[in-house]
């Protein structure tokens, strides 16, 4: 069983660099003449540190990267399962649970807003580590074609191994809409602002904050990994939905602090790092 995007991302894509005048838009150049951009407000010179510096807030600070607690693992891979499961009946996904986050942004008003706040719900997923996503990345791209009882069955295989195949520190997502003729709101924020909150609608509840880091598919000076990453995102995001008509702009995660929102047990208590 697919899933089909709507209709308008199946209609041939033209690539339009100079922004229309719209309300769609905040007033800001962000695409260069190749139809690209390069987010300026992040820093990777200290990741191998564990450390990224970004511009949160309207003043450079230097961030701990934090992996995921065990548990929200636990419950992001046992809900991803029985997502899987329901589809094998042919039953439709839930809009609650771990793969639509709550994205909470700020930072550029768009044309048509009175502030800049926004909240918007994202699809979301895990990232292979660096030494384990280019065999998935094959995998995938191998099997793209296959029948959806095997597809649901190799996805049901990588979550089954999340500990040892999944990166810990983020989660990742695509910024689908997003083009040089049509911005959202959430890219225009985090690409002033990279800060963002990220809520998960179930019980137990989770929080994440995050620094957002934004590649574009076609940017030349992109790393390998980062290359290979954009690549997973789009790709995992395609395996499930079918194959969209462009590559999509990657968002990683990087994993920040963790709260426990549930009600009634923790009400926002932050878990990572652990309270003193």
């Amino acid at each position: 069983m697919k899933i089909l995007l709507p209709l308008f991302l199946l209609l041939p894509f033209v690539l339009v660099c100079k922004a229309p005048k719209n309300l769609e838009h905040a007033n800001r150049k962000i695409w260069n003449k190749n139809c690209c951009f390069k987010q300026t407000n992040i820093s990777l010179k200290r990741y191998d540190e564990g450390i990224i510096r970004a511009r949160v807030e309207g003043r450079w600070q230097n961030f701990t990267i934090r992996a995921l607690p065990d548990k929200f693992i636990e419950w992001s891979v046992q809900r991803r399962l029985e997502t899987l499961e329901e589809i094998r009946k042919g039953g439709m996904p839930q809009l609650a649970g771990a793969h639509n986050g709550m994205v909470a942004s700020h930072g550029l008003k768009r044309r048509d807003v009175t502030f800049s706040i926004n909240n918007a719900v994202k699809g979301m997923g895990f990232l292979p580590k660096p030494e384990k996503i280019e065999a998935v990345l094959n995998l995938l791209k191998s099997t793209f074609d296959s029948g959806d009882s095997q597809k649901l069955a190799i996805l049901e295989s990588l979550y089954k191994n999340a500990k040892e195949i999944y990166d810990p520190t983020k989660q990742v997502s695509l910024e689908l809409y997003s083009t040089p003729a049509f911005e959202t709101h959430t890219f225009l924020n985090q690409m002033t602002d990279p800060g963002v909150a990220i809520v998960f609608l179930d019980f137990p509840s989770y929080e994440l904050r995050a620094i957002t880091q934004l590649i574009h598919p076609d940017d030349p000076t992109l790393t390998p990994y980062e290359r290979n990453v954009v690549e997973y995102i789009n790709t995992i995001h395609d395996y499930f939905h079918s194959k969209s008509p462009r590559p999509s702009i990657g968002v990683i995660y990087h994993v920040i602090e963790v709260f426990d929102n549930s009600p009634g047990r923790a009400k926002g208590k932050r878990i990572v790092p652990p309270l003193p």
